[in-house]
């Protein structure tokens, strides 16, 4: 049974194809992942199968029985609402008929029950249980915990959430919908680890059929089982995950070109033939030339032209001098802000390592990766760099650029002793070609600065490398570029990242950063996925029997309590302050004035995303520390 047919669709923009002549159909069981380069179609494909976009050649045919849901960004527009009723509100004929079903008991509570009332009770009651109206809640709740939402945020408004978090309920949503179809755009996007397995684990039991655009190819490998990848306007479709899809298309080239060149050479001997029949010059010989022109026509008719390379970035990582043998020792370090990250945290990374850090959101990786570059200083411990160790960062959150900037003299004002020439060779390798190296790095795209970023980091040639979610921003052609390039680096790499892919390509070795330090763990992203597997299995160890020393445990307890009373009141104090400069930053956005100043709205969208991220934070912290003092309360009370 198929949900969905596409015949000989075309897509354009003015004169210029985005796509043409796509021809498929999707399954009741199909998984299928849609892949290609950033701007060849990708999102444009799952708007034309929505409904959303209408303005296209071809047929698209929906089934009578297919139910369409369609993952979009920024769907959570009452901000007012909670996060649990935002996401309940799939649930809306259901919560329909439960508040009528109320309504019904409580007029029979009131007395004198008539016939009417309660064949309508019988019947509500009814159709609420065939509707799953017993368990709609607990499926809400359920759903919101396996996307990574404690049980305290099911409360707060959605106008509070980060755009991650947003996206987030907005995937609860489109979950708990009862479709066989499911489009998703990046869905993998502001998740963490534990969440997007939480979602492969849904995918993977879902009954109805999927399509998944991503650039997350471990994820794509766990869900799908058929590819579909859009490249120069036509689609390739292989059965099987990203993994075989690209096995199977590197064949397929191989024996496209092989065949193109048989052609082409034949061609080439029959046109030899043809010019020294025409030069006899005879009527038979004519004849024979005119005879095997047509068979080059035809030839040159059915012959298709070998698959064109797009574009990819195409650079190597060089170290400009060979590093000490011990390149980083970091001995005790800890850290803390509201709440202590970690502690006691010991590295070693000795010459030519590929070591990366992993740990759920939150545990402090990024902030070690800023303390050994001295971008933060460490509350204890200490580290040192080896002998001839030079670092270079690659900073997640793209801080290292200056907006006012043009890429050109982004890296200009970076390496002044080069010239022109250099740079802009040294661009197009990165794709900056033409007037793109001129281009204001405030109007790039977030692909467009992680390159401008690699590019300054391949430039500087340090022996020692450090970087923070390289591959975020990055589609898969220039993620598979960056890897191939730090596979022939001749220095050392520390990294921290959540693409598995990635990871488990590139990693030498695995550590887990936790509360109390740094836990070896193993050599890639399996063997850290299977040692939290078996961590997770392990009972936890018997509770130690109770000290004698009961007036000292008592005293350092009372002590506890206290720090975390002032801590509790300081995190209150924050977020009233940050709600009060909240409140003012939206009505500054509502004002007719600001509406008309489009540079004055970017800064005060900017301003109010930052801060609803500090509030969410500030209340986490909040609600940590409260939890902590009423346990040690209760204990201390017990």
């Amino acid at each position: 049974m198929a949900y969905l047919s596409v015949q000989q669709l075309d897509k354009y923009f003015g004169e210029r194809a985005l796509f043409t002549d796509l021809s498929f159909e999707v399954g009741e069981h199909d998984k299928i992942g849609l892949v290609g380069d950033n701007g060849c179609g990708k999102s444009t494909l799952l708007r034309i199968l929505m409904g959303e976009d209408t303005d296209y050649g071809g047929t698209v045919v929906k089934y009578r029985d297919t139910v369409i849901g369609y993952m979009e960004q920024h769907t959570c527009r009452e901000a007012s609402r909670t996060l649990f009723d935002e996401v309940q509100s799939v649930f809306a004929p259901v919560m329909a008929v439960e508040q009528e079903l109320a309504t019904v008991n409580v007029a029979l509570s009131q007395g004198n029950p008539t016939p009417e009332l309660l064949d309508r009770q019988h019947t509500l009651r009814e159709q609420f249980e065939s509707m799953g109206g017993l368990y709609y809640k607990s499926r809400v709740r359920a759903t919101l915990l396996g996307l990574g939402f404690p049980e305290s945020a099911f409360t707060t408004p959605v106008g509070v959430l980060s755009g991650g978090q947003r996206s987030k309920a907005a995937m609860g949503r489109l979950l708990l919908a009862q479709t066989n179809l499911l489009l998703l755009d990046e869905p993998t996007n502001h998740l963490d680890i534990p969440s997007v397995e939480w979602l492969e684990e849904y995918l993977q039991e879902y009954t109805g059929a999927v399509i998944v655009i991503s650039h997350d190819r471990y994820f794509l490998d766990k869900v799908t089982n058929k590819t579909m990848e859009l490249k120069n306007g036509r689609l390739y479709i292989t059965n099987g995950n990203y993994s075989r899809h690209k096995e199977q298309r590197e064949k397929d080239r191989e024996i496209e070109l092989k065949h193109y060149k048989t052609a082409m050479q034949e061609i080439r001997h029959i046109e030899e033939n043809i010019t020294l029949l025409k030069q006899w010059n005879r009527e038979k010989s004519i004849k024979q030339a005119e005879s095997r022109q047509k068979r080059v026509d035809r030839l040159r008719e059915n012959l298709v032209d070998p698959e064109r390379d797009n574009a990819v970035v195409k650079f190597t990582f060089e170290a400009n001098q060979v590093s000490g043998n011990e390149v980083l020792v970091a001995r005790d370090l800890s850290k803390s802000f509201d709440r202590p990250l970690f502690r006691s945290a010991d590295l070693t990374v000795m010459r030519g390592e590929r070591l990366f850090i992993l740990g759920p959101n939150g545990c402090g990786k990024t902030t070690l990766l800023k303390i050994l570059t001295d971008r933060l200083p460490a509350d204890s411990g200490f580290f040192r760099l080896g002998a001839k160790v030079s670092v270079g960062y690659y900073d997640q959150v793209q801080q290292g650029l200056d907006e006012k900037k043009t890429a050109l003299q982004e890296l200009w004002d970076a390496y002044p002793l080069k010239t022109e020439t250099e740079l802009r060779c040294a661009m197009a390798a990165f794709l900056f070609r033409g007037d793109d190296v001129f281009k204001p790095i405030g109007v790039m795209s977030g692909g467009e600065r992680a390159r401008l970023l690699l590019l300054k980091l391949m430039l500087a040639g340090d022996n020692f490398l450090l970087l923070d979610e390289p591959t975020n921003h990055l589609d898969i052609a220039s993620r598979e570029a960056l890897e191939d390039a730090l596979s022939g680096y001749d220095g050392t790499i520390l990294a921290v990242s959540h693409d598995r892919y990635f990871i488990n390509r590139m990693a030498g070795r695995v550590v887990s950063l936790t509360p109390d330090g740094v836990e070896q763990v193993g050599g890639d992203y399996d063997a850290y996925a299977a040692a939290r597997r078996t961590a997770a299995a392990t009972p936890p160890p018997a509770p130690k029997a109770p000290s004698t020393n009961t007036y000292k445990q008592r005293k350092e307890r009372e002590s506890a309590i206290r720090r975390l009373t002032t801590a509790v009141r300081r995190a209150e104090e924050a977020v009233a302050q940050l709600e009060s400069e909240i409140a003012s930053l939206t009505e500054q956005l509502q004002s007719p004035d600001t509406a008309a100043d489009y540079e004055q709205l970017a800064a005060l969208t900017a301003a109010l995303d930052e801060k609803n991220e500090a509030l969410l934070a500030q209340m986490e912290a909040w609600e940590q520390t409260q939890l902590e003092l009423e346990s040690l309360t209760a204990e201390n009370d017990g």
